[in-house]
């Protein structure tokens, strides 16, 4: 009976670690973060990125929207420097639900009823990186990996905006 109480919650944790994205991040703990101010896209680190030009613009677009919103300023004369590299891989799920049915008791005819299910999805990787423009010095990086099935561009937009928001809730580090 207790875990029919629990099956809600178990289900709804496994809905919700589909959709999630890992998240972490390191920095250098000497740098001055409150003295950052205004940032710039770091084209040459950009264009090595190993993904579609459609691709790069919403993640460039998505992490601006979320610097802006952080109080930073895109500028020609920037403090910082913002990045990214990619990384994907083609990843296999096979979930065995060996479903017994609803009832008491157990039937040798009926035998028990097994379902396979084989989920096949790429899982990206994304990493920003933050640069020190004067000192050239890496002083940030976020990296959130997680789920990319997204074919159409408005759904894969929105992921690409989930992805960026939750690696740059770590930016500035606190501390």
């Amino acid at each position: 009976m207790k875990l029919l109480k629990l099956y809600p919650l178990l289900l709804l944790i496994v809905l919700s670690s589909c959709s999630s994205v890992k998240v972490t991040s390191d920095y250098d703990t000497r740098a001055e973060f409150k003295t950052y101010k205004t940032f710039a896209f770091y084209k040459k680190g950009i264009d090595k990125a190993k993904i579609s030009d459609l691709d790069k613009k919403r993640i460039m677009r998505a992490i601006e929207k979320e610097l802006v919103a952080k109080g930073y300023t895109k500028s020609s004369n920037p403090d910082f420097l913002v990045s990214i590299f990619t990384k994907s891989r083609e990843r296999v799920s096979i979930n065995n639900n060996n479903n017994f049915g609803w009832g008491w008791g157990y039937n040798p005819w009926l035998g028990m009823n097994q379902n396979i299910r084989v989920n096949q999805y790429t899982e990206g990787t994304l990493f920003i990186d933050i640069i020190d423009k004067h000192k050239n010095e890496l002083i940030w990086q976020g990296i959130g990996s997680g789920a990319m099935r997204m074919k159409n561009p408005k759904k894969k937009e929105k992921r690409v905006n989930t992805f960026v928001k939750e690696i740059l809730s770590d930016y500035p580090p606190e501390g």
